[in-house]
């Protein structure tokens, strides 16, 4: 797959979810087997570009081409000057957030809420292109609500506007999470543009991302939630789609040296105070599907120093580890 002079290393991408898709996590993704990574959002208030937080969001330094950065807003001005900053800073690819469902997003008219607005779609996506020289993507869902599904109208009007690829959800905003996505509305979504299509949604084993490529007609697949504990998930999928033949997850020991990769690149980026915080829910997603996991992680909610961390994490796979050897 495509996008402007980039070609993807393989039809996965993971997913911008805020609060986990920070540089670490990328990074991370993508030398598991990610194509392609998408940041957090990034405000179009120029006000918050000098805050710690949106240029931790902004921060791509180390990290694999291309580099995708995703903008959040409601006016075309705005999202064009804060297209220009991100990639004077480094971004290669600017996405636009018309998908986050969150309610502080959509009560100001961005994300999702953009979507019962086709003019003003279309306005700012004729804005952010004009504004740079690299490609711009978007993300969108089928629609506002089950009544409203106009993803098909939003998909032409990006065409039309030089969007360079085209990432849907497959749920209205008023869906949330709920029910099951939609790859019958992101076939249609397919079948109406020419430009490449990621489908998103539900994708969580190697048998479902084929199902959906196949259903949908896309040329790739995003992936969310189910990388959250199991970067590895984008290995896994790849090889299912060149060869057919589905792998395990990693054994026990290599799931905690991948985790204690983690941690520590998550340390050296936000510092230990806060690094300790942020790796807290990564551990819980590492942990849950491990026997003895609530207990772990209770103990490691009241840990607060990057020491006790790391020992605590290393002794829980270690005694995992152990058991399993055993119990062979």
């Amino acid at each position: 797959m495509r996008i402007g002079p980039y070609t993807l290393a393989n039809r996965l991408v993971l997913a911008p979810m805020a609060g986990v898709t920070d540089r670490p996590f990328r990074q991370l993704c993508k030398r598991l087997g990610a194509g392609l990574a998408v940041s957090e959002m990034v405000s179009s208030n120029s006000l918050l570009w000098g805050s710690e937080k949106t240029r931790r969001r902004a921060n791509h330094d180390g990290e694999n081409e291309p580099r995708s950065v995703q903008i959040v807003g409601s006016d075309p001005a705005m999202m064009a000057q804060a297209a220009r900053y991100n990639a004077d800073n480094g971004a290669q690819l600017i996405d636009i957030n018309m998908g986050c469902p969150a309610k502080k997003i959509c009560n100001v008219a961005a994300g999702s809420a953009l979507l019962r607005d086709e003019t003003l779609v279309g306005q700012i996506l004729d804005s952010v292109v004009a504004a740079v020289d690299i490609p711009v993507t978007l993300k969108i869902r089928t629609g506002w609500d089950t009544a409203n599904r106009n993803g098909v109208i939003i998909a032409r009007i990006a065409e039309q506007a030089g969007i360079q690829s085209l990432a849907v959800h497959g749920r209205t905003r008023a869906c949330g999470y709920t029910g099951d996505a939609e790859y019958d509305t992101i076939a249609a979504i397919k079948n109406a543009v020419n430009i490449p299509v990621i489908a998103n949604g539900d994708i969580d084993t190697p048998e479902k991302a084929a199902f959906v490529l196949e259903r949908t007609g896309a040329d790739a697949v995003m992936i969310g939630r189910a990388a959250q504990g199991r970067p590895w998930i984008f290995g896994i999928i790849d090889h299912f789609l060149r060869t057919g033949v589905k792998l395990d997850d990693p054994p026990v020991t290599e799931i905690r040296d991948i985790m204690l990769e983690h941690l520590r690149n998550l340390y050296d980026f936000y510092g230990e105070h806060t690094g300790v915080l942020i790796a807290r829910k990564h551990i819980s997603w590492y942990s849950k599907r491990q026997p003895g996991g609530a207990a772990f992680r209770h103990m490691m909610n009241q840990v607060e120093s990057a020491d006790q961390q790391l020992a605590l994490a290393t002794g829980f796979f270690d005694q995992l580890a152990m058991g399993l050897e055993r119990a062979a």
